[in-house]
């Protein structure tokens, strides 16, 4: 029987088509951020490829960088007035605070979530919700670990502050860690983001903060682990 010619556009299930489909399914690809980060260490191992201990040096050190830059495909759920998390990583806190003064957002407490990264975790965040940035602050700060609770009140940050549809505010913020000393922001002010979206990633260790509207009830606990763009970290009151 002869066999039927397959449609165009369709995926290629045999041979090495297939295997490059798992290939691509198996292994995340890599932030543009970190291609420096690895390019340095190759080139490294390929300049002394005649020393073993160098060139197997450089080869593990561009692997391991890779594995830290790793840019994970993920799906949000698809459910109204969800707040996802904006970083894998561990929730560290639960309870309400004041905004980063920075934002002028007044002196009330919020609902807050934080999310301690390792350096073993995916670094790069995601957008928690769908809306509008309605401002972005970078303020200059310590470095201390990113796990003890006043790390969100004195280390370096970045704020961005998401505007919904509704008009509700949710605000997301990077924070430096005892490693991480470079956060990247590629969202800017009156960019249009839909949940789950990359924006931008903390190098080497660091904690992410989320801030809800008044009201709002978190639904996850302290030492839950999160997925990026996938958790659902609260329920908007619509």
């Amino acid at each position: 029987m002869a066999r039927r010619p397959t449609p165009p556009g369709t995926p290629d299930r045999t041979g090495l088509g297939h295997v490059a489909d798992l290939v691509r399914d198996a292994i995340p690809p890599l932030h543009p951020a970190g291609l420096p980060f690895v390019a340095t260490p190759l080139v490294v191992a390929l300049l002394g490829r005649r020393r073993k201990w160098l060139r197997r040096g450089g080869f593990a050190a561009a692997a391991a960088t890779a594995a830290f830059f790793r840019h994970p495909h993920r799906v949000p759920p698809n459910r109204p007035n969800i707040v996802v998390a904006a970083a894998d990583g561990q929730v560290a806190l639960v309870d309400s605070a004041v905004p980063p003064a920075e934002l002028n957002l007044g002196d009330a407490e919020l609902p807050r979530v934080s999310i301690f990264l390792s350096v073993l975790d995916v670094h790069v965040q995601r957008t928690p919700v769908s809306g509008t940035v309605r401002d972005i602050v970078y303020r200059r700060g310590q470095f201390r670990s990113a796990d003890l609770p006043e790390a969100s009140s004195v280390n370096e940050r970045n704020s961005v502050v998401l505007e919904t549809d509704a008009g509700q505010l949710v605000t997301v913020v990077q924070i430096a860690g005892l490693l991480a000393r470079r956060i990247v922001c590629d969202a800017k002010a009156g960019d249009k983001l839909a949940i789950g979206d990359t924006y931008g990633l903390i190098r080497f260790g660091s904690r992410v903060d989320t801030y809800f509207p008044a009201g709002t009830r978190p639904l996850v606990t302290p030492g839950q682990r999160t997925i990026g763009g996938e958790t659902v970290l609260a329920e908007l009151l619509s």
